[in-house]
């Protein structure tokens, strides 16, 4: 079977990409590893060129930090056989895609709003998809 993994393989391209991806992954553990308790939850490795490790901190105190630090994380990227020889900081709030913000009224026409009612009952029970389904109808602005 053809996963989405060996699809992406198949071209040298995002073969390539996904070697950077997999580095990430990597570097990104090694540093959760590496730095005080609670630290990891406030910053992440973002990137890596040419023997520079690029980690955004959430705000001036973590980076501050993460600057204190950063001998002793270069040793760590060292001991995992990697070419580091610079580790570069920058502040960058961590998005919280899980809080919720304000949304306008959306505006749906009746024959919509019983078209997706009726798409909802047809999903399994329990769906995710048919909920959110039901959600939208019921906060929906239906039009006449």
């Amino acid at each position: 079977m053809l996963t989405p993994e060996k699809l992406l393989e198949r071209s040298d391209q995002t073969a390539q990409v996904l070697a950077h991806a997999r580095l990430l992954v990597r570097l990104g553990e090694r540093f959760a590893a590496s730095v005080p308790p609670g630290l990891a939850e406030h910053a992440r490795v973002v990137n890596y060129r040419l023997g520079t490790i690029v980690i955004h901190a959430a705000n001036g105190a973590v980076a501050a930090k993460l600057k204190q630090i950063s001998l002793r994380l270069r040793d760590s990227f060292v001991k995992i056989g990697l070419e580091c020889n610079q580790i570069e900081v920058k502040v960058q709030p961590i998005q919280n895609h899980e809080q919720s913000t304000t949304s306008t009224v959306k505006l749906i026409s009746r024959e919509s709003a019983m078209g997706l009612s009726a798409c909802a009952a047809a999903m399994p029970e329990g769906s995710p998809l048919a909920r959110a389904l039901l959600h939208l109808v019921q906060r929906a602005a239906i039009r006449e």
